[in-house]
């Protein structure tokens, strides 16, 4: 007969978390093993996994350092948990959600069911039209520096689950193996890479930013995706008296908001005429400012402030493009490439194209003229030929319009 374990955990979450951790994917952590691995002995790993935690004795491993490149130059360093740890999260997620969710405030985007992205893009370009001015604020270094013993009494107010506790504790204070071998200690922050940790900073900020703004500056209308945020305001001074009064809060919560990315904009458009050093900012790869935008109802162009594509995501997808040298894969057919590109394609028109998709065109020639590489180097009539093989690909463009993505929605022309 098994024992009474001291903490009850249905099985059943361990197979649920197991199907969400590998519908993530992820690599593999300090132990090396995959989820592959992992999954040729399934049901004696998830039971062993349920058995440590319902015991109380599961201590989780280091977690991996793996440094990865920032769009904005730089890099940051992910924390990858072990499999058989990110299981184990998200037992504890699957539990804990659930008790914080209710209580976020409606404009809390980031990392939320049925929240997304697109949803605080949309929700900022209406108040952009309706508000003059605009407080963005970044937050440096978010996940390095959440404070353990604040972050703690916030868990502690939604929850007195003693397992999900001890292992939120446990998770806080893991420790980093750094390439050379050497460990890393925890005294504050969560891990970035970790499971739990978007929850855990969005429970933060909840307190930090979301429900004191409610608080203090009921008036003034907010978006926050993760540690982007957003404020509108009417006035140039109502935004300068907001960034020092916000300052200090996360100042008294041992944040700091980052200097280069927190800025004061002035929505620039057609009918707002003032000057004023900034009136544009970047936000969820978005850049707001003002563009030329036609009325639908009499055809004529006017000056809205509006979000396209930014450049900096511009300049990320480009990069992507030539990392995959697609230009030298003369072993490719046009449909192999089409096969392999067309998911990406899609992916970046559904997101950067919800606004402004003339602004992705310049992404559609940067892809155009990749195939125009590959045809010259896949075809020997067209070797040193760079206008026939423009002439080529626009001649196929029009008789399969539908291979590519973007020849679907007519961007198919600009070869040369």
């Amino acid at each position: 007969m098994e024992k009474t374990k001291p903490f009850n955990i249905p099985k059943k979450l361990f197979v649920q978390a197991y199907k969400l951790v590998r519908a993530n994917a992820g690599a593999a952590g300090v132990d090396q093993e995959s989820l592959e691995d992992f999954g040729r002995n399934l049901k004696d790993n998830l039971y062993k996994l349920w058995n440590r935690m319902s015991s109380g004795s599961y201590f989780p491993p280091p977690v991996k350092a793996v440094p990865i490149p920032k769009k904005s130059g730089g890099e940051r360093i992910l924390g990858v948990p072990t499999v058989s740890d990110r299981i184990a999260q998200m037992v504890v997620k699957l539990t804990f959600e659930p008790c914080v969710e209710p209580h976020f405030l409606p404009d809390s985007y980031g990392y939320r069911p049925n929240k997304s992205a697109l949803d605080a893009v949309g929700v900022t370009r209406k108040r952009c039209w309706q508000y003059d001015w605009l407080l963005e604020y970044d937050i440096r270094g978010l996940f390095d520096n959440l404070d353990h013993q604040l972050l703690m009494k916030a868990v502690q107010k939604h929850t007195d689950n003693k397992w999900v506790l001890l292992y939120i504790e446990r998770w806080l204070v893991t420790p980093m193996q750094l390439p050379d071998g050497n460990l890393q200690e925890k005294t504050k922050g969560v891990m970035q890479g970790g499971v739990m940790s978007p929850v855990l900073s969005n429970l933060f900020l909840h307190y930090v930013f979301d429900v004191w703004m409610k608080r203090h500056h009921p008036t003034i209308p907010w978006c926050r995706y993760a540690d982007d945020g957003l404020a509108h305001c009417n006035t140039e001074k109502e935004a300068q008296k907001l960034l020092t009064e916000l300052s200090n809060r996360f100042k008294e919560c041992g944040l700091e908001m980052h200097p280069n990315k927190t800025k004061i904009v002035y929505c620039k458009d057609g009918k707002r005429k003032q000057e004023y050093p900034n009136n544009s900012f970047e936000f969820l790869g978005y850049e707001f400012k003002a563009r030329e935008c036609r009325n639908m109802q009499d055809n004529s162009i006017f000056i809205s402030f509006t979000p396209g594509v930014s450049k900096t995501a511009l300049k990320s997808m480009r990069a992507k493009i030539r990392q995959s040298n697609v230009r030298n894969r003369s072993d490719l057919k046009l449909q192999d490439i089409a096969i392999w590109y067309n998911p990406i394609l899609q992916g970046w028109f559904n997101y950067y194209g919800k606004y402004n998709k003339s602004a992705l065109d310049p992404l559609w020639r940067h892809f155009n003229k990749m195939l125009v590489a590959w045809a010259m180097r896949k075809y020997k009539l067209l070797k040193r030929r760079r206008g026939a093989a423009a002439l080529f690909l626009e001649g196929l463009s029009e008789k399969q319009c539908s291979l590519f993505v973007h020849w679907r929605f007519g961007v198919r022309h600009a070869f040369a």
